[in-house]
């Protein structure tokens, strides 16, 4: 089952394409992070998935074949767009009056229990609103109309690093007690590694990474020795990203079978933003399942 599937997807702007032949299938009842430098498409994406868009070419659904933007994807997918836009001289609670009125599935009592929680006044008026605070009513907003699909465009891009470990831990719990499925874009890839367990990273309009969090983590090494040698475990390995300094080489490196280390070189573990970082830097490398994912690529 899929929250959201896109099938040679592509979404042109003029002359210039956002997406570009886009396949991809993120699961249900997943937390997936959606990671990609600025220009890669991700809120084009995002914004084909809830309907704001449509694709030039190809065709996206979500929740298992449905249109984005009919009447039954709107009452199942709630949208946190970037910098979660809010009319700022309505109050907190008239902010929930707002949504009510335009929402089949509104919860009350769920929304003002955790602005409760957080301490958040619902007679204050958004635009006096902290950034984290600004944030958490559209988080307690979205959540209160218990979607089957959340999807989160940069939320936390201007939060400060306690702002955004609280969202971020608002979210978890929220996933938590209901299982809903979860989309979040973000360029704070430390923060994804906390509370995402899948990963799809776009670059150049089109899926570079798509994969279980841990799988692809499990699968990837990175080797370190020196400079002169990087040809040599270019040939043995199947190489994402090399980079050298004076006289050692750091090499990340997918693991596909067990593989003797070369002497002189340590191999150690690596982590999701290590990964993302390498993958970024190296645009023509993938980590696909099947056989799109079967490219190498070298990048000094």
């Amino acid at each position: 089952m899929s929250a959201v599937e896109a099938q040679a997807v592509g979404k042109r702007y003029g002359r210039t394409w956002a997406l570009r032949d886009c396949t991809l299938a993120v699961p249900s009842g997943r937390v997936v992070a959606l990671v990609g430098p600025n220009g890669a498409g991700k809120s084009t994406l995002l914004n084909m998935a809830v309907g704001l868009t449509v694709p030039t070419t190809g065709r996206v659904t979500v929740l298992d074949g449905t249109d984005p933007g009919s009447p039954t994807a709107l009452d199942r997918i709630a949208f946190v767009a970037q910098d979660t836009p809010l009319y700022p001289n309505l109050s907190v609670a008239d902010t929930l009056r707002l949504v009510a009125s335009l929402s089949n599935r509104w919860d009350e009592a769920n929304a003002q229990q955790r602005l409760a929680d957080l301490d958040i006044p619902l007679g204050r008026r958004v635009g006096k609103l902290s950034g984290g605070q600004h944030a958490q009513v559209a988080l307690a907003v979205a959540l209160a109309r218990h979607p089957d699909l959340l999807i989160l465009d940069e939320p936390v891009a201007r939060l400060d690093p306690l702002a955004r470990h609280d969202f971020m831990g608002a979210l978890m719990a929220a996933v938590a007690d209901e299982g809903l499925s979860v989309l979040l874009s973000s360029h704070v890839v430390a923060e994804l590694e906390r509370v995402c367990d899948y990963l799809v990273v776009l670059s150049r309009g089109q899926v570079q990474v798509a994969g279980d969090v841990d799988d692809l983590v499990g699968s990837h090494r990175i080797l370190t020795g020196p400079a002169g040698e990087i040809d040599a475990v270019s040939a043995a390995f199947d190489v994402v990203h090399a980079h050298s300094a004076e006289r050692q080489a750091s090499v990340l490196v997918r693991i596909t079978r067990p593989m003797p280390v070369p002497a002189g070189w340590q191999l150690a573990e690596t982590n999701l933003e290590e990964l993302v970082l390498s993958y970024l830097r190296a645009p023509r490398a993938s980590a696909l399942p099947g056989p799109l994912g079967e490219r190498r690529a070298v990048s000094a």
